[in-house]
Order: C-alpha cells, then sequence, then structure tokens
C-alpha cells in the first residue's frame, strides 16, 4: 500500500473511531440527562403534592379534635388524581388517617400503629432528627424529605408535619410508577458520525497526501459533527426542562386551586404559602414557581443557561479526548503502539496484572479521594453525583484561611483553638521532629556500640532490641496506655513509691505528648537502629585504618569517615520516617486519643474524626489531599537538598 493511502485510511480510522467515541458518549450523556429530567419532574409533581398536603395538614391539631380522616377524604376527592396518603403522630405513636388500600376495615385510621408498622414511626422519628439537626446546626445537613422507590416503582415521600415550631408527625405519600419513558433520536446520532467520516473520504482525494492537511480536515469534520449534535442536544434538553417545569407549575396550581376547599371541608380555614411547594429535598424553595402558579421566566432562563454552559464544558472534554485519539490514530501513533506490544507482549502479559491492581487500588481511589475534595460530601449525600454538592475550593478555604488559632479569654488567659489547622499541622510538626530526632539519635548509637569488634552476646542484643518493632504497634500503644493510667499504671505506682505523687498524664497537652512520644520512640528506634547497622558494616574497615594512622581521634573518624558514609542510607531512612511519623495514626488514636480537648490531634487523626465522626467527607477528603501536599514538597526539598539517593 503506497504512503498517500496509509495517511488517508490512518486518518480516516482516526475520524471515525474518534467520532464514535465522541458522539456516543454524547448521546449517552444526553440519554442520562433525559433519564434525569423524567426522573425529576415524577419526584418534584410529588414533592408538591406532599408539601401541599403537610401544609392542610399542619393547618389541624395533631391529633385532631375531628381527626384528620375527612381531611384526606377530601383532598383525594378535590384531586382524582391524588396519590394515596397517611399521616402518622408521633405523640401516642397513632395513625391518624390513611387512603392507602391496606388501611382499612380493622385496620382503618384514626388507630395505634402495630407492632410490624414500627417502620412507619421509625421514618416519622428519622425526619424530626433531620429537623432538629439542620437547625442546631444552622445549615441544611440532612434531607427533611425522604424519597424511596416503592416495589412497584413508584416513589414514596414523607415529609414532616410541624405545629408551632415543633415537629408532631409526618405526612407519607406514594405515586405511581411513571409509565413515560423517553429516548434521544438514534437517526440524529447516526448521522452526526456517518457524516463526517463520509465528507472525509470525499474531500481526502482532493488533498492527496498532506498529512496535515489530512490531520486539520479530519479536525474540522469532526468538531463541527460534535457542535451540531450539541446545538441538538442542547435544543432537546432545554425542551424537556421547559415541560418539566411547566408540569410541576401546572400541578402547584391543581393543589392551590383544591386546597382552599378542602380546608372548608373540614371547617378550617387557613392561609397556603404555593410558592414554598416547590422545594429540594431540605424543604428549599426552588423559587422558580410563583405564588400564582407562573413561571418565572427569567430564574428558568438563568437556570438553563447555566445547564447548558456545564452541558458545554462537558461535551468539550468529549472533544478533547476525540480529537487526542484521532491525532493518536492519524499521526501513526497507534500502529506505533500496536507494533510495540506484538513485540514485548510476553513483557505487557506479566506486568498487566500488576498495572491493573495499581489502577484499582492505589490511583483511582487516590483520584477519587482528590474529586471529592472539592465536594461538600457528607453521610448523607453519598448517593449524590459530585456535580450536585461540588463546591469548588471552598474547602480548602475554610482549612487554609482559618487563622484563628489562639485568643483572648475574659480573665486575660489565653485560650487555643485547638481544632485550627494550623495549630495541629504545628502539633505534628513538633510530634515528628521530635520523635525522628529521638529514633534517628537512639538507633544510631545503638548501631555503634552492636557495631564494637568483640562485643559479647551480640546476637542476644540484636533480637532483644529488634523486639519492640515485631510487636504490632497497636498492641504496643494499648500496653503503654495502660502503664500512663492515672490510678493503675506501672508508671505513677514507680512515682508513689519514691514518695511522688501520681499524675493525671492525659488531663494537661504537654504530659499527654509525653505519653505518645515515649510510646512512638520505644516503636521508632529498632527500625533506625537495623539500617544504621547494617550501613555501618558495609563501611570498610581499611579507612578507618588509614586514619588512626594519620592520627584522628575517633570524633574525627566519626565526622569524616561514618556520617558522610552513613549519609545514602540514613537519609531516605529519615524521609521514610518522616513520613510514618507524620501519618502515625495507631500512637495518637490508641494513646491519647487526643485527648484534651484535642490538643494532642495530629492531621491524620484529625481527619479521620472529620471524615469519621462528623461525616464531613469532602471536607476530610480536602484535609487529606493538604497532607498529601505537604509530604510531598518535603520530601522533594530533602531529598534534592541532600542528593542522598543521586547514586541509586
Amino acid at each position: 500500500m503506497k504512503g498517500p493511502l496509509i495517511q488517508r485510511v490512518r486518518f480516516g480510522v482516526g475520524l471515525a473511531v474518534g467520532s464514535a467515541l465522541a458522539i456516543g458518549l454524547a448521546f449517552a450523556l444526553l440519554a442520562a440527562e433525559r433519564r434525569q429530567a423524567l426522573q425529576a419532574r415524577d419526584e418534584r409533581i410529588a414533592v408538591v403534592r406532599v408539601r401541599a398536603l403537610t401544609e392542610a395538614v399542619g393547618g389541624l391539631a395533631v391529633p385532631s379534635e375531628n381527626g384528620l380522616q375527612p381531611l384526606l377524604i377530601a383532598w383525594k376527592a378535590r384531586l382524582p388524581g391524588s396519590p394515596p396518603a397517611r399521616v402518622v403522630a408521633t405523640q401516642g405513636i397513632r395513625l391518624e388517617a390513611s387512603t392507602f388500600p391496606q388501611d382499612v376495615g380493622d385496620k382503618a385510621a384514626p388507630r395505634r400503629l402495630e407492632r410490624e408498622e414500627k417502620p412507619l414511626f421509625d421514618q416519622a422519628a428519622r425526619l424530626h432528627a433531620a429537623v432538629e439537626t439542620n437547625r442546631s446546626e444552622g445549615a441544611p445537613r440532612v434531607e427533611e424529605i425522604e424519597v424511596t422507590k416503592t416495589p412497584s416503582g413508584g416513589l414514596g415521600l414523607a415529609s414532616p408535619v410541624e405545629r408551632d415550631g415543633a415537629v408532631v408527625g409526618m405526612v407519607q405519600v406514594e405515586t405511581p410508577a411513571s409509565v413515560r419513558r423517553i429516548r434521544p433520536n438514534a437517526a440524529v446520532a447516526l448521522l452526526c458520525f456517518a457524516a463526517p467520516v463520509a465528507l472525509f473520504l470525499l474531500f481526502s482525494r482532493v488533498v492527496g497526501e498532506r498529512r496535515w492537511i489530512l490531520g486539520l480536515l479530519a479536525a474540522v469534520l469532526l468538531a463541527g459533527a460534535l457542535a451540531f449534535y450539541a446545538r441538538h442536544s442542547q435544543r432537546v434538553l432545554e425542551t424537556d426542562r421547559r415541560e418539566l417545569e411547566t408540569a410541576v407549575a401546572e400541578e402547584t396550581r391543581a393543589q392551590t386551586a383544591a386546597l382552599p376547599s378542602v380546608l372548608s371541608a373540614v371547617s378550617v380555614s387557613a392561609p397556603i404559602h404555593p410558592e414554598t411547594w416547590d422545594s429540594d429535598l431540605f424543604r428549599r424553595p426552588r423559587s422558580l414557581v410563583r405564588a400564582d402558579g407562573r413561571l418565572d421566566e427569567e430564574r428558568l432562563r438563568r437556570e438553563i443557561d447555566s445547564r447548558a454552559a456545564e452541558a458545554r464544558k462537558a461535551i468539550a472534554g468529549v472533544g478533547a479526548l476525540a480529537m487526542a485519539l484521532l491525532a493518536f490514530v492519524g499521526f501513526g501513533g497507534a500502529a506505533r503502539l500496536g507494533v510495540t506490544l506484538r513485540k514485548n507482549r510476553e513483557a505487557y502479559a506479566y506486568i498487566t496484572p500488576a498495572m491493573l491492581g495499581m489502577i484499582v487500588l492505589v490511583f483511582f481511589p487516590f483520584l477519587y479521594g482528590i474529586a471529592i475534595s472539592f465536594t461538600d460530601q457528607t453521610i448523607y449525600t453519598t448517593s449524590k453525583p459530585l456535580s450536585e454538592i461540588w463546591v469548588g475550593l471552598t474547602n480548602y478555604a475554610q482549612i487554609l484561611g482559618d487563622f484563628h488559632i489562639a485568643r483572648r479569654a475574659a480573665d486575660g488567659a489565653l485560650v487555643f483553638n485547638y481544632l485550627n489547622f494550623y495549630w495541629t499541622f504545628l502539633f505534628t510538626v513538633v510530634w515528628t521532629v521530635c520523635n525522628v530526632t529521638i529514633g534517628v539519635s537512639v538507633g544510631l548509637v545503638l548501631a555503634l556500640i552492636l557495631n564494637t569488634p568483640g562485643l559479647a552476646l551480640r546476637p542476644l542484643y540484636r533480637v532483644l532490641l529488634i523486639l519492640p518493632w515485631a510487636v504490632p504497634n497497636y498492641i504496643t500503644a494499648l500496653i503503654w496506655r495502660g502503664m500512663f493510667h492515672q490510678q493503675f499504671g506501672v508508671i505513677n505506682q514507680m512515682i508513689q513509691i519514691f514518695g511522688g505523687q501520681p499524675i493525671s498524664w492525659f488531663q494537661k497537652p504537654f504530659t499527654s505528648f509525653i505519653t505518645a512520644l515515649a510510646t512512638n520512640g520505644w516503636l521508632s528506634f529498632p527500625f533506625m537502629m537495623v539500617i544504621s547497622l547494617g550501613a555501618l558494616q558495609s563501611i570498610p574497615e581499611e579507612i578507618y585504618e588509614a586514619a588512626r594512622v594519620e592520627g584522628a581521634t575517633r570524633w574525627q573518624q566519626f565526622r569524616a569517615i561514618t556520617l558522610p558514609s552513613l549519609k545514602p542510607a540514613l537519609i531516605p531512612a529519615i524521609i521514610i520516617s518522616v513520613v510514618w511519623t507524620f501519618n502515625m495514626f495507631n500512637i495518637i488514636y490508641l494513646v491519647t486519643a487526643g485527648e484534651p480537648a484535642g490538643s494532642t490531634e495530629i492531621l491524620i487523626t484529625q481527619a479521620y474524626k472529620f471524615a469519621f465522626q462528623k461525616y464531613r467527607y469532602g471536607y476530610a477528603a480536602a484535609y487529606s489531599v493538604v497532607i498529601f501536599l505537604i509530604l510531598l514538597i518535603y520530601g522533594t526539598i530533602q531529598n534534592r537538598a541532600t542528593k542522598a539517593t543521586e547514586a541509586i
């Protein structure tokens, strides 16, 4: 096959592959967005219904003197398409009213909930707790409307009923499964895929063998096809969004028209607030539907434009990926890769399992952790897509922008904010420096002693001195914590034997720090001792003999021979020790537990508590990324400054 034909084939294949990738991903994104729009339509209409009914129920006392059953019956009569509903009162654990088919006869409301109906009471209790949690924290943390899938494929919604500011029960409704299905137009996608390939085959004959012109032609055709499909997708999504908002507005108008007559049927006259019914699951109004049931066109236009901008970013990412694939295939990268894979197929077969393991076990969790650090993910929002809880650099700004480390109390005393990042970082640095200094110093001294020629029982000493490292560190941590116990600890008992008073080690930051330092010092010196001893034994004895002949003292030999010879082994070991100690979770968590008042927390234990005690996953992920960057900068600077690994 001649060269020009090869170029045309390569760019034609690259364009076909890139077009298939771009249009295929864009088609999948459009399908996903349309499915989400349909789900959002069903959910938001159901939210309007449950919020309207909740407001009507809230206008009556729960439990009511006349009962709430007439209210639900009137609501069902005025709105024949309304779903079945229940009203559960937490006081008395009662089913106050119900239009569910199963709640008839002996099960008819009002009555006390039965044992097998405990999930209803539990749900009401969860909603009560959600409202109280959000009020106490002053921010929407927990969803106040629960949405679940019913066995039939519909939606089950539950919303809290409030009276005089207190949650007194809940309203539950179940909507039937939606029978509507919407799919993107596959013919348009197929046309956008095939058109650039056909045009390339037509025009490439004119271009001839000029490779860069072929590449430019293919890129222009691919960009044009993707731009056309993006414009088509934008129009489709805008139409879907307007249909969604129109349906929500129509439901709001229907509820607004029916609710006054529903309330009058039970002799109640109360104001209604239709503008609050279309809300998110935190009961925050979306402000798209006005009190008269009309859409706020200006706000809707802004939201449509905002979503369109997000869609354009996604399409731009897809386009960049497709262009890269086009260039990779068209300029021969795929062909060269194929030759390399065939030539070294055995080597790649051996390393593929390791590469896959690294991707799944290391790189994916690492990159996912970085991604959620830009979100406000909590235990309550783990099921939401990252785009909905994206907060950008807010977490990093909160971590690094808070400089309130200490303040003056009313009596003039200095009070430290132990939860502040900079306090924790300073304590972590002090903790790391002290521990590494102790570990290196003690380990080096012991290595020098063990390296003494003619030392008796040297193998026994080696075994005994390495035991602290061999014992699992969490066992050692628990033993040392017990040794520092104020009443029963052996250390305080020894102090009392010599006439002293027992010390409450964990009530003051300094003494609590000493307990962790002693524990980690006991664990850290064996590692440095082994590294130093191995390096010492690799130094030729002839160098020391020559130094002694020249009249060098022991100290001069240590400075001029021993330390420089130890440097290539000690510096990498110190870097590793710094990283280990900086992240020494077990000792802090098991010995001091951050006592007192979090003053002895290090960065990694603080991140753990943000994640698994306060359930602020996004904030904890940002904390972890900051820790990683600190250690990366430290390791890079120390490695370059010492040049200890240049010969490795």
